[in-house]
């Protein structure tokens, strides 16, 4: 299993910069990065990188770019300018993919809908996906990239547990269109392990790593700033049932990434960050992921 960092642990250090973060990752034994959209945009705007630069980076490199992360708030759209800005953000990251040397691109669901005035049901929430998925598609494909689908743990997103990602991705059923599975998300809405044990491992393209507090379901309060390091004191997660469950299941995403937003540990050095990163992802594949 390889080792992956996702920059949303470490996005928020003092000077964080994504080239630092590639250095950094290949120092401590990453195999692979989920470059963040929004730090690559920073750095892009401030000068700090080109896209060249940092494609060049990655030929010459272990370290390889396992997903760009994310497409935001991808579906429910209600008017034309709306949808067509959703596909022109799509074709302007399949333009950097091809630059990166990346195969695949995180989306994450729309959230909110009250603040629309909607009320949309699964089935309304599930067919919209559906169909826009399918489009993303026809632009991904012939570049051999992937979507994979971020359900979140929230109550206010309209894709908020496994089996309703699961389900969209079974309906859209092309090899292109799969599964991120978030062990915070899943715990955070309650997804059922009837569905994860069922599911089939080739749907599940991408597996965040991450610890969390002991949180109410679904509870206001209950959110991304709760992750911890991963059998950290307080963590929750039953991580051997996480681990053996995608081994059963046929995973074979050969990565186990690392994704966390806690803000006491924006107060590491960059370096820090990443090295801990490291030591912790490393000791969880050793001791649960050896397959």
């Amino acid at each position: 299993m390889k080792l992956g960092f996702n920059e949303a642990n470490d996005r928020f250090c003092k000077n964080h910069s994504v080239m630092m973060d590639l250095e950094l990752c290949e120092k401590y034994g990453f195999d692979c990065i989920d470059i963040q959209s929004e730090c690559l945009n920073r750095d892009l705007e401030a000068g700090k990188i080109t896209l060249e630069e940092m494609g060049a980076w990655f030929q010459s490199h272990h370290l390889k770019m396992l997903s760009y992360n994310a497409l935001c708030f991808f579906n429910m759209k209600q008017t034309q300018e709306e949808k067509d800005a959703v596909m022109a953000e799509l074709d302007e990251i399949i333009r950097r993919c091809n630059i990166l040397g990346c195969k695949m691109i995180v989306v994450v669901p729309s959230k909110d809908m009250k603040e629309r005035g909607l009320t949309p049901t699964r089935k309304e929430i599930r067919e919209d996906a559906v169909a826009v998925l399918k489009e993303m598609v026809k632009k991904c494909e012939p570049h051999g990239i992937r979507l994979s689908l971020e359900f979140c743990g929230e109550p206010s997103m309209t894709i908020n547990r496994f089996e309703d990602a699961y389900a969209i991705v079974e309906e859209v059923n092309s090899p292109y269109v799969g599964v991120t599975l978030d062990q915070y998300h899943f715990y955070a809405m309650g997804s059922g392990w009837d569905t994860l044990e069922k599911a089939d491992g080739k749907k599940i393209f991408v597996w965040h790593l991450n610890g969390t507090e002991d949180m109410p379901c679904g509870a206001y309060y209950n959110n991304d700033e709760k992750r911890l390091w991963p059998g950290a004191e307080g963590d929750c997660l039953p991580h051997a049932r996480y681990a053996d469950t995608l081994k059963k299941i046929g995973f074979d995403g050969d990565c186990c990434t690392i994704e966390i937003f806690r803000p006491a540990y924006y107060e590491m050095s960059q370096e820090e960050n990443v090295k801990k990163s490291a030591e912790v992802t490393r000791a969880h594949v050793e001791k649960y992921a050896q397959f």
